[in-house]
């Protein structure tokens, strides 16, 4: 099984932390999205991975070869940004056609049963309800799992099952074929070439798809939900695991994670915080926020907030989203 992890993508929606870093590499509860996804994906077996970079790919590559040293890996360049199914398409340079291979968005956490789908003798796409399946990819089927039709963001949804970014496959040969045809053909929906309708292609061939449904799915690409996502995350750490030592007359209300080297002072931290690596704290109230690598707070007031990385904020009572090399004074 080969994973292949789309990361492309400029993620507008979380700007303006992605104007310096990729989405996939924003921290939550201490660790950057990406790698919950590729440490799942090794607990699940998976020991070659190819990466599809584009925008900021130098920062994702160097974390993954620092952080993950150990797997077999290649990276794949997608200069223009034609949807997902043209990036996994450009994955025909490293893979063979006759390679299983599974598929994960970089930018989304999923609480999923891997080993289980690895084990379907049939391709497996993740399905969970959502309010609003005109945002997404949507998967139809009955009964007996087996997904009839899939159409990406209909203006008129026959289902509420939305694919969730995670997809199983069956012979690489057979979606890279589908999605060639599309690609050759200029088959487009909203100007992307997208991979639901290449899945849509191999079921009308006859490849059958299974769905399988998901408990809790984490998309990382807005403030609002990397913040929850953090949330239930920081719940889900063994207790204790802050870095107590550079905690200085301060309170700390679980669930809290202190990176390396950070140092809070006189401070109250929690509930819900992640604090970044090297961040120095002094005389603040943080809540139900994420801090960045390198920040530095003094007389400040947080809730819900996202600080990126070697910023500074001093003197703000605020609910606040601040890129990365930011100095904002608001005394």
């Amino acid at each position: 099984m080969i994973a292949i992890i789309p990361v492309a993508g400029a993620g507008t929606k979380l700007r303006p932390h992605t104007y310096t870093q990729h989405k996939s590499m924003i921290p939550v509860a201490g660790k950057p999205v990406i790698g919950y996804i590729i440490e799942q994906l090794i607990d699940a077996g998976v020991k070659e991975f190819v990466f599809i970079v584009g925008y900021l790919g130098d920062k994702i590559r160097d974390y993954v070869e620092k952080t993950y040293p150990q797997v077999k890996k290649s990276y794949v360049s997608q200069q223009m940004r034609e949807g997902v199914g043209h990036a996994v398409w450009l994955a025909h340079e490293v893979i063979c056609p006759e390679d299983d291979v599974v598929i994960v968005l970089g930018d989304g956490i999923i609480d999923m049963n891997l080993e289980k789908v690895f084990q379907s003798p049939y391709s497996v796409l993740g399905v969970k309800k959502v309010d609003d399946p005109r945002l997404f990819g949507v998967a139809e089927f009955g009964e007996d799992m087996v997904i009839t039709r899939l159409s990406e963001k209909p203006r008129i949804p026959l289902s509420n099952m939305a694919l969730v970014g995670l997809y199983m496959i069956r012979n690489y040969g057979k979606l890279y074929a589908a999605l060639d045809e599309n690609i050759k053909n200029g088959y487009r929906t909203h100007g992307e070439f997208f991979l639901t309708d290449g899945f849509q292609k191999m079921i009308e061939q006859g490849e059958v798809f299974l769905a399988e449904k998901i408990e809790n799915w984490y998309d990382c690409g807005q403030k609002e939900v990397m913040l929850a996502t953090n949330k239930i995350l920081l719940k889900k750490l063994p207790q204790n695991t802050s870095n107590v030592d550079g905690v200085h007359k301060s309170v700390l209300v679980e669930p809290v994670y202190i990176g390396k080297n950070a140092v809070v002072k006189n401070s109250i931290i929690g509930p819900n915080v992640t604090i970044g690596e090297n961040a120095v704290v002094e005389y603040s109230v943080v809540r139900n926020s994420i801090v960045g690598d390198f920040v530095r707070l003094k007389d400040v007031i947080l809730d819900r907030s996202l600080i990126g990385s070697d910023s500074i904020v001093q003197g703000a009572t605020q609910s606040l989203s601040i890129g990365d090399n930011t100095d904002l004074d608001l005394r």
